[in-house]
C-alpha cells in the first residue's frame, strides 16, 4: 500500500544493504526517508554472503549485532588452485558470515523502528529529475516526490537501461550461482576454489548452513544445458570443489543464479541520481567485500544527506555540490579497492597464472598479506 504522504526528503531505490543502510541512518537523523524494493523481505540473493570487520562497529550503532543473528566468526582463509593444491593464511581483521536472507531483513525491520517507511513488492520504473525535486514512478502507476533520489537496486536493473548506462548494454558472459549447503566444514574459515573460468567460495554462515557461491565467465565456444552440467564438466575439475559439492546436503532445489555481471567502472551519480552500493561500482567476488562496501556506502552518503538543509527544496546549487562530494568520497575510500579487485580477477580463471600465482604468492607472507589489504578497508 502507498504511503499517504506525498512528499518525502530522500527516496531510496532498491532495499539491499547500501539502501538499508542509508534507510535506517536518515531515519534516526529524523529525515521522511522511503525505501521502495521490488521483492518482499525475507528473500534470497546471489551473493557471497561474507561481510568484512570493517563495518561490525557501524552495524553495532545502528542497533544490529549480526552474531545475535548467528553469524559465524571468519579468521582463516583457505585457497586452492585450479589442480587442488591448497593454500592457507590468517585473513587479518577477518569478517563473518551471515546470509542477506537474515541479514537484509533484520536491517529492513531496524529501517522501520527509527521511522522509515518501507514499501515491497512495488517496482520503480524511472526516476525523473524536475530541476528541484525528484519524480519517482512505480508500476502500480503512483508518482511519489522526493527533494533528493538515491538509486541503491544492485548490480543490474532494468532502471539502468532506462538511465542509458553503458556497462548495462556490455555482454560480460560473467554467471553468478549461489547454493545454501549443509557439511561439515571449518567454520571459521572462508575457502576459495579455482577453476578454469572462475572461482567458487564456501562461508558458514547461520543455523549449521554455509554459503557456496561461484562465479563463472562463460566461453563463447562452450554451451551448457543446465549449471549441474556447467559444474559437473568444469568445476569439478579442481577435486577441492567436487568434493565439496559431492559431500554437501543441498538445502535449496535450485540454485540462486545472475546473469551478466560487470564489473566495469561506474557513474556514481546518473542524472542527478545518486547511486550507492553496487549501483555505483562493483567489487569482484573474490575479494569478498562487496557487503561491507555497500553498508559503508551507505553511512558515506546518508552523512553527506543529512548535512543538507531539507526543510525545503535544495537547490541547483546545492544538488551539484552534493554530486561532487559523494563522487569525492567514493572514489577517496573505494576506488583502489575496486580497481585492485578487477586486477586480481584478471588473472583467476587462467589455469597456469592462477596455479603458478597461488603457490608463488603464498611462499611471500608479506605480499599475499599486503595483497589481502588491499582490498579491504579500515573498521569505521
Amino acid at each position: 500500500m502507498i504511503p499517504l504522504k506525498g512528499n518525502y526528503d530522500v527516496i531510496i531505490t532498491g532495499g539491499g544493504l547500501a539502501g538499508l543502510t542509508s534507510a535506517i541512518l536518515l531515519a534516526k537523523k529524523g529525515l521522511a526517508v522511503l525505501l521502495i524494493e521490488k521483492k518482499s523481505y525475507p528473500f534470497h540473493k546471489v551473493c557471497g554472503e561474507y561481510v568484512s570487520n570493517e563495518v561490525l562497529d557501524i552495524l553495532g550503532s545502528m542497533g544490529l549485532d549480526p552474531f545475535q543473528q548467528g553469524a559465524s566468526r571468519i579468521s582463516r582463509l583457505r585457497v586452492s588452485t585450479p589442480s587442488g593444491h591448497e593454500v592457507h593464511s590468517p585473513l587479518g581483521l577477518g569478517g563473518f558470515g551471515l546470509s542477506r536472507y537474515k541479514l537484509d531483513h533484520a536491517m529492513a525491520a531496524l529501517a522501520q523502528q527509527n521511522g522509515a517507511e518501507i514499501i515491497t513488492g512495488t517496482k520503480v520504473i524511472d526516476i525523473i529529475f524536475k530541476g528541484d525535486h525528484f519524480e519517482t514512478k512505480l508500476n502500480s502507476g503512483e508518482v511519489i516526490n522526493s527533494k533528493i533520489a538515491m538509486g541503491s537496486y544492485g548490480k543490474r536493473d532494468t532502471l539502468d537501461k532506462k538511465l542509458n548506462r553503458d556497462f548495462f548494454y556490455e555482454h560480460t558472459g560473467y554467471l553468478g550461482v549461489k547454493y545454501h549447503i549443509k557439511t561439515n566444514y571449518p567454520d571459521n574459515e572462508v575457502g576459495l576454489d579455482n577453476f578454469a573460468g572462475g572461482y567458487c567460495g564456501i562461508v558458514k554462515i547461520e543455523d549449521d548452513r554455509y554459503n557456496l557461491c561461484y562465479l563463472y565467465k562463460r566461453n563463447r565456444k562452450t554451451n551448457f544445458n543446465s549449471v549441474h552440467e556447467l559444474e559437473e564438466k568444469v568445476l569439478f575439475r579442481n577435486p577441492v570443489i567436487k568434493n565439496i559439492f559431492l559431500d554437501a546436503h543441498f538445502i535449496f532445489e535450485e540454485p540462486e543464479v545472475i546473469n551478466e555481471i560487470s564489473f566495469s567502472s561506474k557513474q556514481q551519480v546518473e542524472n542527478h541520481i545518486l547511486m550507492c552500493g553496487d549501483s555505483a561500482g562493483l567489487i569482484t567476488p573474490l575479494c569478498g567485500n562487496g557487503m561491507a562496501i555497500a553498508i559503508h556506502s551507505g553511512v558515506l552518503l546518508s552523512n553527506l544527506i543529512a548535512g543538507l538543509n531539507l526543510e525545503r527544496n535544495i537547490s541547483m546549487k546545492e544538488q551539484v555540490q552534493l554530486e561532487g562530494a559523494w563522487q569525492q568520497a567514493w572514489n577517496k575510500n573505494f576506488r583502489s579497492r575496486l580497481m585492485w579487485g578487477r586486477r586480481i580477477q584478471s588473472v583467476f580463471g587462467n589455469f597456469f597464472i592462477t596455479e603458478l600465482g597461488i603457490r608463488s604468492i603464498h611462499l611471500m607472507p608479506a605480499l599475499e598479506s599486503w595483497l589481502i589489504s588491499k582490498t579491504h578497508g579500515k573498521p569505521l
